[in-house]
């Protein structure tokens, strides 16, 4: 391998041209990675710069003159696409135009190789006066380093600068707190990103610097453990991303995640995305810690002249601590250990202070959390009958739940005391409906459970439930059957008696079995609420079910919920409940009044054309509108209706179609009920639909055409391929039609080809179930032959394989 002095000593000799070669030999350096690199980076960079400079100076005569590397390149942390950050330092005795030629020779054989350089020309005292009115340039020089010329400059100027940083602290470290909330809300938090920015989002290499920067104020310090480790790994991850894409970015984007952890070594974009989620979360947690801590220091320090003037020379009062629990007080704004509290002589202190803690709304103390991670013994198990009842407190907290958490997370305690967490923690999730990763799903999801407890039998099941539905994610096939196993062992350690476990199996086991039931069965089939009411088993378990589906959606993000998916669930719960109590199942309330779909209907069937109404909900904006058609029963009802919708840029966010028997033997109606939005501007107006979707079925109006040719002007744009989409014939969940289930990447015009390859096989489409969730559609149709019965399984695998060809 090439030393460092080797390729300085050839650069040094041959300017520009040898340092590219260089720079380009130590990139491809298979066995230089990390902080090696970017120190041999930085400092290949100082001695071609110092060459730069010490020619300049010599050739335009000037004395008195510095070249100081600030930011990043000043901490000797270079990418291979990081820019150069650069201060012409100068005594203010030069020439002007001098001064101007001496930058230029610097400057512009760094442009020439086409690296980014942010660069300026001042005096110390400028360079001072900017950094006392410019917040980020006083952040740059703190990390100031000499490349070339007068030493001296720069050591008064970093005097000076840090003097300044110390002393103007009570002022400067509330600016630089902003700074960084405004930069979260921004680019967002990078631990729950499925495209983060490694550099501006909270945790990531800003927020390093950030606490850098406190550190250096002498004010208060950021908690040491792991991050450096932290910091090293986006900064590493940082740099394969600039090696795969050529570019000077920070964003880890989807289509370049698997080549980065190739060049991390790592085995694929899921291991990347967990190695950058944990130090992101180091750092948050960092962050949190030192920013409690500034304000605590603000806040005395200004209390101080004051309590000096009421106390005259009897000193300041004793630090009050109100207890909160046993072995627990609260302490100047947080939750800490009573003075007599012995970790190693009480299991259960760890969860009481938790639980104390949230349910005061206070944080919890570092000190105490490290105390308690060195000294405390472990829980016996099974777990006493307290330290259940304080995790049920912990969970029932509400929102001061997730930081509480958080913090016994951070400092190990969490996996400690449930072991299974290791595997879902800081775990990706793929699916863009999702907002967070696996462990804040189950938190977020416990928050969520907290304020439905009152509706349940069992609010301590609902709670426990809540944080294990999903811990069967990161083990191999479906993660509901691996959860439920898991579930049962974790119920055991907590201390559930036998009865309860069984339920919060069952419970993990079936948490998605009512929203998918709901928005992909045919409730009006016996045999889709039959197998639900068998599953379950129970009143009270399907109450708890309930809760939980609520929850989780709830807590999974905007798309996964809405009064459209809660009213759906509860008519299902609804029926199941009947059945469990052995009554007839109460009648379905749909959302649109059957008098009004009857009205519908009956007008369609007497003027033998389609009729339809828009019902505009504004609490429901997130999902779209309802829109109902009643149509006469004929064949190409469902693709025309898609086709006509798809042509006015109407999303479907969620649609059912049925056929209603109209009384006095009038004939059937075919209803079909939308929810949709408009991609972009208002919706049409009803009486426009209404006479396309005419034209549609009478054959005037060519879909199939029009919608190819809007394919053709507005092509799809480019970015990650989605996975092909997937036809299945669902078994043993009817006895009155066949069920088909399309899961597809949502596009325009999508149910349209999926109704026309159905009319082209001549089934019937008995009743239909569409669901979109972000990017994806998941849509269930029950189809007959025509004279009405289920398809037999040769004519189900070839219908199947025609949906399959109509969408690929």
């Amino acid at each position: 391998m090439t030393s460092v002095e080797e390729n300085t000593d050839h650069t040094a000799d041959s300017g520009p041209s040898g340092y590219a070669a260089a720079r380009l030999r130590l990139l491809q350096e298979e066995s230089r990675s990390g902080p090696s690199r970017r120190s041999a980076l930085a400092g290949l960079t100082d001695t071609w710069l110092n060459s730069l400079f010490t020619t300049a100076v010599r050739e335009t005569g000037v004395r008195g003159a510095a070249l100081v590397a600030v930011g990043g390149y000043g901490r000797a942390e270079l990418s291979p696409r990081s820019d150069l950050d650069l201060v012409l330092l100068h005594d203010g005795k030069a020439e002007p135009r001098a001064l101007s030629a001496l930058a230029d020779r610097i400057w512009y054989p760094v442009w020439d190789l086409g690296l980014a350089l942010d660069h300026s020309v001042r005096t110390p005292g400028e360079a001072r006066k900017t950094a006392s009115e410019d917040l980020k340039v006083h952040l740059g020089l703190l990390d100031a380093r000499p490349v070339a010329g007068d030493v001296g400059l720069l050591a008064g100027l970093r005097t000076s600068v840090l003097a300044d940083w110390r002393n103007q602290a009570v002022k400067r470290l509330p600016q630089l707190h902003s700074l960084c909330r405004e930069r979260a809300e921004r680019a967002g938090e990078l631990r729950f990103l499925l495209e983060p920015d490694l550099k501006e989002a909270r945790g990531g290499l800003r927020d390093v610097t950030a606490l850098r920067a406190v550190a250096a104020s002498w004010l208060a310090d950021a908690p040491r453990e792991g991050l450096a480790d932290a910091r090293r790994r986006l900064l590493d991850a940082r740099d394969a991303l600039h090696l795969v894409t050529g570019r000077a970015t920070d964003r880890l984007s989807l289509q370049e995640q698997d080549q980065v952890a190739a060049q991390l070594g790592l085995l694929d974009a899921d291991a990347l995305l967990r190695e950058v989620y944990e130090a992101a979360r180091v750092v948050a947690y960092a962050a949190d810690v030192t920013w409690r801590e500034v304000g605590r220091v603000l806040r005395a320090r200004a209390a101080r002249p004051r309590l000096r003037g009421l106390l005259g020379t009897r000193g300041a009062p004793a630090v009050e601590r109100a207890p909160l629990a046993e072995g627990v007080v609260e302490s100047d704004g947080e939750a800490v250990l009573a003075l007599a509290a012995r970790p190693d002589r009480d299991p259960v202190l760890a969860l009481r202070l938790a639980a104390a803690a949230a349910q005061a709304g206070l944080p919890v103390s570092l000190h105490a959390l490290r105390r308690l991670a060195a000294q405390a013994k472990p829980l016996p198990v099974p777990w006493p009958a307290e330290a259940r009842e304080q995790l049920l407190t912990l969970l029932g907290a509400g929102e001061p739940t997730v930081a509480v958490w958080e913090a016994l997370e951070a400092e190990g305690l969490i996996t400690r005391l449930l072991p299974d967490w290791e595997r879902v923690r800081c775990r990706p999730q793929r699916n863009p409906v999702h907002t967070w990763t696996v462990d804040r799903h189950l938190i977020e999801t416990a928050v969520r459970a907290s304020a439905l407890t009152r509706r349940v039998g069992r609010p301590d099941l609902l709670l426990m439930a809540a944080l294990l539905h999903d811990i069967g994610k990161g083990w191999p096939g479906d993660h509901s059957v691996a959860g439920e196993t898991i579930a049962r062992d974790v119920a055991v350690r907590v201390g559930f008696d036998a009865q309860d476990v069984a339920v919060l199996g069952t419970l993990v086991r079936h948490h998605l079995l009512l929203i998918d039931t709901a928005t992909r069965r045919d409730l009006d089939d016996p045999a889709t609420v039959r197998s639900v009411a068998e599953a379950v088993g129970s009143v009270g378990t399907l109450e708890i079910l309930h809760a939980l589906t609520e929850a989780d959606a709830l807590a999974t993000g905007p798309a996964a919920w809405s009064a459209w998916r809660g009213s759906l669930v509860a008519d299902l719960v609804g029926r199941v409940a009947a059945v469990l109590r052995g009554t007839a199942p109460a009648a379905r309330e749909p959302e649109i009044a059957t008098t009004e779909q009857e009205r519908l209907a009956v007008e369609a069937m007497r003027t033998g054309e389609p009729v339809l109404a828009l019902h505009a909900r504004q609490e429901e904006d997130a999902v779209g509108v309802e829109l109902v058609v009643a149509v006469p029963d004929q064949p190409g009802v469902l693709p025309a209706v898609a086709g006509v919708l798809a042509l006015h840029r109407l999303t479907v966010r969620a649609a059912d179609l049925r056929s209603m028997e109209l009384p006095d033997r009038l004939g059937e109606v075919l209803v079909l009920r939308w929810r949709v939005a408009a991609e972009y501007g208002s919706l049409p107006q009803a009486a426009r639909l209404r006479t396309d979707l005419i034209r549609a079925l009478d054959g005037s109006l060519d879909v199939p055409a029009k919608l190819a040719d809007r394919e053709a002007a507005y092509p799809r744009r480019r970015g990650v391929v989605p996975p092909p989409p997937r036809v299945a014939v669902v078994p043993d969940v009817s006895s009155l039609a066949t069920v088909l289930e399309v899961r597809a990447p949502d596009a325009v015009g999508l149910l349209h080809r999926i109704g026309r390859a159905l009319e082209s096989r001549g089934v019937r489409v008995r009743s239909a179930h569409v669901s979109t969730l972000g990017a994806n559609a998941v849509d269930t149709l029950y189809v007959t032959s025509p004279d009405g019965k289920p398809l037999d399984a040769a004519e189900a695998a070839t219908l199947a394989g025609a949906v399959t060809s109509a969408l690929t």
